[in-house]
């Protein structure tokens, strides 16, 4: 991970190897000294990587960087995350380098060229390395000291490399300065929350750090232990909290700034404020910044928090006390889209200092009877709130800020407490809570609690930032009251919404218990909500939650499978159109806010079986508009969309046998590429048989590459993976926005051949293209759109139309006297060599199948004859611009 500011995959890098070595750091090997220049002004940074004994075999791989003329300053030790290496944080250090500090960075422990076991920042491993590396640059003439053997030095790092930040500055008084990112403050209550086995991403974990045997055994026997029975246990709880910052808490007493992510199930927001807490009451300066994106993707606002960081040590390091270090509490909100490129725009809120995560409560009342509701056997299927690792750098909260939820809850597994519609727009920061009576047919119950928006009529309901809250009750078959801390967030419920307290007996990336229960669960009091920043207005219900992260195509493809299992109201079915993939009549979409500008107006089209439709038009012509209300993700506000008859409305059944790949999709990338697909299947709740696994993959051709790691793909393979995670389940109707973005020339034709391969079963694709000349070679059939409207439709042939000019393509240049006799020839007006064949314009009697009879029996080379205007022509002269 980069700590120049998290980077997305940086954010699932986070545990350390924990081996002990009490030998003094010696340096092994110097591999020499690489020089960047960065620009006229810049100076150049100097670089030399060495390789360090840390004692017991263990060898770290180090760099050291440095810039401008001599003279001492302080130094920052920069930690990845977990899964990375040295060289993931290397920009940050050219960077910090370039303002007047020595950088050095390290693989840590099993990591990178780094040896060692995995010990998850052990005292005696990854956390002593950090003091060897600390003694060090002691030595370094280049290095200020605050007295012999004690360098003036701050450590910055994130996940993984936040905490080994924390933990240095508890176990090692040397360290002035941190600024930890995404991190833990306690990793038991990380992975087991409330006793909880959170098993995704304790799964994902392992998975990252090459397999259990790469970590220390005592991990490894511990990981094993309670993956298998679904339950921590007090002997692995206390092996993690040993490893944990708050081991040390009482210790850490420097200015500490903490960067924690809103999108992040692993390290919610909680973590950072317990760690705040801890040490402002050292008497530390704190500071607090709530940034946008997070271990489950979004913005993680790189520039940003890096010019952050940057200006935190030059405070405390440098001790410019003209350093704006920012204010004690930020966060980053966003407020809607860009203007063209559709990306969130965000902007900071900021208070003097850190409220906590309950600041003025306001409480709202909630409505519901006693409820009761089952514990599957099993615990399947389970509910769905996030997918860890999916997205990557996307992930599934930015369907949110469309207005349509992914999560999933099972009828007859779970509890719904309702508010009235809120009155007011009210601005939620912090952590809500609720108590709750909680009864089990046995003598323990496991609830995932979530708060949920929920628009206005019900139809849509959002589970911001994907989060929820895992609660285990002991004792409950006498029943007992339970006060419930859901998670934190920041976010603005707007007027009209309601908001909903769900208790789902399951959820995907938990364990639950796997024998069957009955749970009885009643309100006891009012949702208390925190309105620490911007909360004004008086509240009559509660908030909404819109967030934004970058859109993955496995998220559409999540929403669209796992929202068509919602029942919904919508028309009947049309028996006469049960066989057409898809029919849109007088469809209208209007801008927001506007009451006679459209995005998409009066469009009406028809697809069928077998074919293989281009979506064109220029930018702003309305496709993506038109594809967003295709999928269900936005409704119309005129026409009508059937799909096998079927009205489409989110949550539509019909949308399950619909599938789509809208600008990438998001894949673990230490995970193979068929257990990337198999991991994306289960989150969807259906049954393994329904996958059709083996035949999307056969259509996409991956071959052998399937078995080999994701981080190993080329950019072709991805897309050809991703293309079959929007197969998978072999959908009727496949939709593909820029299937072909990336790919080189080789790449792009085995794409078109995945698709025409698709559509040759007898099933349906739409493409959304701006490569005409690959439109026109792959699809069947085009619709051009522009401004909203319908240009024209129908087969590629008929819009390009034959002409009275043909190309004709030969295998060898035509000679003159040839093209003379061609010219000659009935039927024929004129004929003219060109670049690869010959120019033939027909008169009024000239037909093509007679020119190449005539072609034929001359013994001209023939290889191909086609019309000699190009769909480029055509569409240029189709939407008013001259071909």
């Amino acid at each position: 991970m980069d700590l120049r500011l998290p980077r997305v995959r940086g954010l699932l890098r986070g545990p350390r190897r924990m081996l002990a070595a009490a030998a003094a750091v010696v340096v092994l090997a110097g591999a020499g000294t690489w020089t960047a220049v960065a620009g006229d002004d810049a100076p150049s940074v100097r670089r030399t990587d060495r390789v360090m004994a840390v004692g017991e075999g263990v060898r770290l791989d180090t760099s050291y960087f440095t810039a401008g003329p001599g003279g001492d300053r302080p130094a920052v030790l920069l930690a990845h995350g977990f899964g990375g290496s040295k060289a993931d944080v290397r920009e940050q250090a050219e960077s910090l380098a370039r303002d007047g500090y020595a950088v050095l960075t390290w693989s840590a422990r099993g990591f990178g060229k780094s040896t060692g076991k995995i010990g998850l920042n052990s005292p005696d491993g990854e956390v002593a390395d950090v003091s060897r590396l600390i003694d060090w640059l002691a030595k370094q003439p280049q290095i200020r000291l605050d007295e012999k053997g004690d360098p003036r030095v701050g450590v910055a790092g994130g996940s993984y490399g936040g905490a080994v930040a924390l933990l240095a500055a508890g176990h090692d008084q040397r360290v002035d300065a941190i600024a930890p990112a995404i991190t833990y403050w306690n990793l038991s209550d990380a992975l087991f929350p409330n006793g909880v086995f959170k098993k995704l991403w304790a799964g994902l974990f392992v998975n990252l750090g090459g397999g259990c045997d790469r970590f220390e055994d005592q991990l490894c026997r511990m990981y094993q232990r309670v993956a298998e029975s679904g339950q921590p246990d007090p002997e692995a709880v206390e092996l993690l909290d040993r490893r944990s910052p708050q081991a040390v808490g009482d210790r850490i007493d420097v200015p500490t700034l903490l960067m924690q992510g809103q999108t992040d199930s692993l390290f919610p927001l909680g973590q950072a404020d317990r760690a705040a807490q801890a040490i402002r009451a050292n008497g530390a300066p704190v500071a607090v910044d709530w940034i946008s994106g997070g271990h489950d993707g979004g913005d993680l606002e790189t520039d940003r928090v890096q010019a952050r960081v940057g200006a935190w040590f030059d405070r405390y390091l440098k001790g410019d006390e003209s350093a704006g270090t920012g204010p004690g509490f930020r966060v980053s909100r966003t407020l809607g889209s860009g203007s063209g490129d559709g990306e969130p725009r965000l902007e900071g809120v900021s208070a003097d200092s850190y409220p906590g995560l309950g600041g003025e409560p306001r409480a709202i009342e909630l409505r519901g009877r006693e409820q009761s509701f089952d514990n599957p056997a099993g615990a399947s299927p389970p509910a769905v709130s996030a997918l860890p690792g999916i997205g990557g750098s996307g992930g599934l909260s930015q369907l949110s800020s469309l207005g349509l939820g992914v999560s999933l809850d099972f009828p007859g597994q779970f509890a719904a407490f309702e508010s009235a519609p809120v009155r007011e727009d009210l601005q939620i920061t912090g952590s809500p809570t609720a108590t709750v009576h909680v009864k089990s047919t046995r003598d323990e119950a496991v609830l995932f609690a979530k708060v949920y928006d929920v628009a206005p009529g019900g139809a849509q309901q959002v589970l911001p930032s994907q989060l929820v809250t895992p609660i285990r009750v002991a004792d409950a078959g006498a029943g007992k009251d339970v006060r419930i801390t859901l998670p934190a967030v920041d976010h603005e419920i707007e007027s009209g919404h309601r908001l909903r307290l769900v208790l789902s007996s399951t959820d995907l990336g938990y364990a639950s218990p796997a024998a069957p229960a009955t749970y009885t669960v009643s309100l006891k009091g009012d949702l208390k909500v925190p309105t620490a920043l911007g909360g004004t207005g008086q509240v009559a219900g509660l908030p909404a939650w819109v967030w934004w992260a970058p859109l993955a195509g496995a998220a559409v493809a999540a929403a669209l499978l796992l929202t068509a299992r919602r029942r919904t109201t919508a028309p009947p079915p049309d028996p006469a159109l049960a066989e057409v993939p898809l029919q849109i009549t007088d469809l209208s979409k209007r801008y927001a806010k506007s009451t006679d500008r459209y995005a998409v107006r009066d469009l009406s089209f028809r697809v069928e079986k077998g074919q293989v439709l281009g979506l064109l038009g220029p930018n702003g012509a309305g496709k993506t508009t038109t594809l967003r209300m295709l999928m269900g993700l936005i409704a119309p506000d005129g026409g009508d969309i059937r799909v096998f008859g079927h009205a489409i409305a989110p949550g539509a059944p019909v949308l399950s046998r619909v599938g789509a790949f809208v600008e990438g999709a998001g894949f673990l990338p230490h995970l193979s590429g068929r257990e990337n697909l198999e991991l994306y299947w289960r989150a969807t709740g259906r049954p393994p048989e329904d996958a059709h696994l083996d035949e999307a993959l056969e259509i996409a051709g991956l071959g052998d590459a399937l078995a080999r790691a994701v981080r190993t793909y080329s950019q072709g393979m991805r897309q050809r993976l991703a293309i079959a995670q929007a197969m998978l389940g072999l959908p009727d109707l496949l939709i593909l926005d820029e299937p072909t973005n990336g790919l080189d020339p080789p790449q792009i034709r085995e794409m078109r051949e995945v698709m025409i391969r698709y559509a040759a079963a007898g099933r349906t694709v739409i493409i959304s293209s701006h490569l005409l000349a690959e439109v026109e070679q792959t699809c069947t059939h085009l619709v051009v759109m522009d401004h909203g409207r319908l240009v024209q439709a129908g087969p590629v042939g008929e819009i390009v139309g034959s002409g009275d000019t043909l190309l004709v393509g030969t295998s060898a240049r035509v000679d003159a006297p040839l093209v003379e006799k061609v010219a000659a020839l009935p039927g024929v007006a004129s004929a003219a060599a060109t670049d690869g064949g010959l120019l033939v314009r027909l008169d009024s009697g000239g037909a093509a199948r007679d020119l190449i009879a005539e072609l034929v029996r001359l013994d001209v080379p023939v290889e191909s004859v086609g019309p000699h205007r190009r769909l480029e022509d055509a569409f240029l002269t189709l939407i008013g611009d001259p071909a």
